[in-house]
């Protein structure tokens, strides 16, 4: 095992949503917000799409397990999290029922969107919010899209009951774009997309990674032109850092060369089948969130919104020493249940990480609700 040649505790370049090595880029910090807002504020429809491999799951992950601990300081949090939507309508329906952990022994629609409806309204009455986060939503066929839509009429006369949020490829944006899902779209209240990362954002995201499995001091495995060929070929796409890093280190250490090298990295790249393909460099924006204008007004809230989710960096940070061993969080475990056993070991362990979540989460929604901004394009 290369972790032991390399001085680290554990593999760094895994591809699972480990909050221990939770690293917030820039694209994922702006579409974090963009959902956290939304939620709390109950817009109704989120929207978040990306290419494969940006991390799409991991902001819908960190999104939930911000909100769950929220839920601790008075602000109650029902979720559903539905991984695999290719299910059909009845299977869909039961599917949220069992994710919101409603007992309903009713087997007809009308009993089973009876007991849903009595959920919203008590978590409502109880100033909670309920959300339900639809992963992959690209694979949604356009009868469950409506199926939808009809589940977010929901609401009372001062907000939306349940908020919805639709996770997926590109794709799904010319999917809403037909003529008869018309009414959905114009339900979307707010939208963000994922890009790859900039070759700054990837040579920090390495950097962060291999602190996180325990390496210190100055002393990467990862050189500067080897890290400019990760970029190159991956392209900046996370999964396919974690992948070549990974390969790159087993490869390493193998040939026993502490500092990798370009032949090193050409052996991984070939074992992956990555292409051979030169891309332009990303240019980092300068604004964690763009706004719809150029104002002083937006630039004052860019910066408020920029330094709240500073804040909540640095508390997810904060709570890296605090969160359970890989072995506490099994594989067959739901994310709900991966994000409850974070939480519960984080509980009360961490009294000033509370309020720094809190209060950054408070600032995120006045900011964003000051500017009015709907829509995050990175």
């Amino acid at each position: 095992m290369y972790t032991t040649y390399y001085n680290l505790r554990e593999q760094p370049f895994r591809l699972t949503s480990d909050p221990r090595f939770f690293h917030l880029a820039e694209p994922h910090a702006a579409a974090l917000a963009t959902l956290v807002e939304a939620v709390m504020r109950r817009k109704g429809f989120v929207l978040m799409t990306g290419p494969i491999g940006t991390g799409k799951t991991t902001v819908v992950h960190t999104a939930l397990q911000i909100l769950t601990e929220r839920a601790a300081t008075g602000h109650p949090i029902s979720s559903a999290f539905i991984l695999n939507p290719t299910l059909s309508r009845d299977e869909f329906l039961e599917m949220i029922l069992t994710e919101f952990e409603i007992p309903c022994t009713a087997t007809s629609k009308p009993g089973r969107l009876s007991a849903l409806q009595r959920m919203l309204l008590e978590t409502q009455r109880k100033g909670g919010t309920s959300v339900l986060l639809v992963d992959e939503a690209h694979l949604l066929t356009p009868e469950l899209l409506e199926e939808i839509r009809l589940l977010s009429n929901a609401d009372t006369y001062q907000e939306k009951l349940l908020q919805i949020v639709l996770c997926g490829q590109p794709e799904l944006l010319g999917i809403l774009s037909r003529p008869e899902l018309r009414a959905l779209r114009q339900r979307v209240a707010s939208t963000c997309s994922l890009r790859p990362l900039s070759f700054p954002e990837v040579r920090a995201y390495i950097a962060e990674r291999l602190h996180s499995a325990g390496l210190r001091g100055a002393n990467s495995p990862f050189p500067s032109p080897v890290l400019e060929e990760i970029f190159r070929l991956t392209e900046g796409v996370p999964r396919l850092i974690n992948l070549l890093c990974d390969a790159c280190l087993a490869l390493g250490c193998r040939a026993h060369r502490p500092v990798l090298d370009l032949h090193i990295l050409g052996d991984a790249a070939a074992e992956l089948g990555l292409e051979e393909k030169r891309v332009e460099p990303v240019v980092g924006q300068t604004n964690v969130v763009a706004g719809n204008g150029s104002g002083a007004k937006e630039v004052a809230g860019d910066m408020v919104i920029g330094s709240a989710l500073d804040l909540l960096v640095q508390a997810m940070k904060r709570r890296r020493a605090l969160a359970p061993e890989a072995n506490q969080i099994r594989p067959d475990m739901s994310v709900k249940e991966q994000v409850a056993v974070t939480v519960n070991a984080i509980q009360g362990k961490d009294p000033d990480g509370d309020q720094l979540i809190q209060s950054a989460v408070t600032i995120l929604i006045q900011a964003m609700k000051l500017r009015g901004s709907s829509a995050v394009e990175l």
